[in-house]
């Protein structure tokens, strides 16, 4: 399996770079890394002890938030290096509160593992969710470095539980120090295939929203553009999703009603044609103190990073991403605003979205039809949507405690 990755990963890099001459963004990636790996080396102190931390994206780095939080100060002495696999979460996060150093992951090949890990030689290693990679695995195991899976979620179909995924299995097993797991399944399936040194921690993305109440979700002028009317938010929409709004707004004319739609990608472009499909006035939210709000029915948010603060204002909140295959988004931020919620059809890989609909917090669309009826029932029913905000904000304080876990376990190491 070792001698096959790696003449895989070879063959990317060697694409990658013949690609790069005709590609700006694999060329500025590319001369990142290296630049990155450079600007390493004359960071790195060998007088400091160092904590790694690695996180594919965005999404992962904000579910390991909490727990990078109690690390740091857990590890006061210790330097933060902080990796992101995507660009993206990189680019969305270079400037955080967690990482001393924050940096790209270096493409894994035999070279840049045995390079990064030997200039930084962590004293315990992080990973979250389920961000394998053999070489860099391999390197930490050979320096006998404490590394940890947290907020782990596995599943039977999962390939390296396939029988072609035997030998990445072994090194797993023989990689991590503790695999911390976010629930049972997950676990008895570590204990079915002989991964004993693991425990349930549940899910740290439950403690991360629960800070969000501590923050100002104040933003400028929105409170002035909803006014004293009922307010929904749409979050991280895509198409599938804006067609819903696009039809309950053609069939409907209700006035005390101000929308607040988020997309998923900030897309000028496209944001302007979803405007003009709209049967309504609105108004982008860097133009909102530009103009008297009043005259405005709808605000389309053009910039990220806001989301969360945005959901404090809904009375009302769908979250995109069911209605296509893109994968629901994250339904906690609206649930500790005690909003109730409405997501699209596509839901089943969410098990936050699957209790929250046992528990009545949250229903599914199929159509726009559906969409229309189950609005409209939540605008003339208030105490139907506080009920259902209740339930939901109690779903999330019943499933805190994810990062005490964690940090007690490693209090015990240490």
């Amino acid at each position: 399996m070792n001698i096959f990755y790696n003449i895989l990963v070879y063959k990317i890099l060697f694409f990658l770079h013949f690609l790069k001459f005709f590609n700006k963004k694999i060329f500025k990636f590319l001369n990142d890394i290296k630049e990155l790996l450079k600007k390493l080396e004359s960071t790195i102190s060998k007088k400091e002890k160092y904590i790694w931390i690695h996180v594919a994206s965005l999404g992962e780095y904000e579910q390991g938030l909490p727990v990078f939080k109690e690390i740091k100060s857990l590890y006061n002495n210790h330097k933060i290096v902080l990796s992101f696999f995507s660009s993206s979460g990189y680019d969305l996060r270079k400037d955080n509160p967690i990482g001393d150093i924050t940096i790209y992951l270096p493409i894994d090949s035999l070279y840049n593992a045995n390079r990064f890990i030997n200039l930084i030689n962590p004293a315990i290693a992080v990973f979250v969710k389920y961000e394998f990679w053999p070489n860099y695995l391999r390197n930490l195991k050979i320096n006998k470095v404490p590394t940890y899976l947290i907020a782990g979620n596995f599943r039977e179909d999962q390939w390296f539980f396939k029988w072609y995924g035997n030998g990445f299995l072994s090194l797993l097993k023989t990689s991590f120090t503790h695999f911390f797991v976010q629930n049972n399944s997950s676990l008895n399936l570590l204990k079915k295939k002989k991964i004993f040194n693991s425990s349930v921690m549940g899910d740290s993305r439950f403690d991360r929203v629960k800070y969000l109440l501590n923050q100002n979700n104040s933003i400028e002028n929105i409170k002035e553009f909803i006014n004293t009317k009922t307010c929904i938010v749409a979050g991280s929409t895509w198409t599938q999703d804006e067609s819903l709004i696009i039809d309950y707004l053609k069939s409907s004319n209700k006035e005390n009603l101000r929308w607040i739609i988020a997309p998923h990608q900030i897309d000028l472009s496209k944001i302007n044609a979803f405007q003009k499909k709209l049967n309504s006035t609105s108004v982008l939210l860097s133009n909102l103190d530009k103009i008297n709000s009043k005259y405005f029915k709808i605000l389309i948010i053009d910039c990220v990073g806001i989301l969360t603060k945005i959901y404090s204002y809904a009375d009302i909140s769908y979250v995109g991403g069911g209605m296509g295959n893109s994968g629901l988004h994250n339904i906690l931020e609206p649930a500790i605003f005690k909003s109730p919620i409405i997501i699209g059809k596509n839901y089943k890989k969410s098990p936050e979205a699957n209790e929250m609909i046992k528990q009545k917090g949250l229903i599914s669309v199929k159509n726009s039809m559906e969409f229309k009826k189950t609005i409209n029932t939540l605008i003339e029913n208030k105490d139907l949507r506080l009920k259902m905000g209740e339930i939901n904000y109690n779903f999330i304080n019943k499933n805190l405690g994810a990062t005490n876990k964690v940090i007690s376990f490693l209090k015990q190491k240490k």
